[in-house]
């Protein structure tokens, strides 16, 4: 393990004392968790935009979408516990 050293403002340093006291953990083990968090929300935000990027592509590429009301009646059936078939994309506009 390495060591990084960090500069930050005296209230902030205080603020994180204290709500690294109030969650029963160190200040250096509140500090590590809250990189490890945002390092792995980069990482899903980072996936994310990845698949959006491939998925707007293929939209753009096929012309092929679904319409609005199709996914949000899969989206409330899939909410209640029903498993309804996936709608089919089909030619935008049509």
């Amino acid at each position: 393990m390495t060591t990084t050293t960090i500069r930050i403002e005296e209230d902030l340093k205080a603020r994180v004392a204290a709500a690294a006291e109030n969650s029963g953990k160190t200040a250096h083990a509140f500090i590590l968790d809250a990189i490890e968090q945002t390092v792995e929300q980069a990482e899903l935000d980072a996936e994310f935009q990845r698949v959006a990027g491939e998925r707007w592509a293929k939209v753009m590429a096929t012309g092929k979408t679904v319409p609005w009301d199709a996914a949000k009646a899969y989206l409330e059936a899939r909410s209640q516990g029903q498993r309804p078939r996936k709608p089919a994309a089909r030619q935008a506009g049509r």
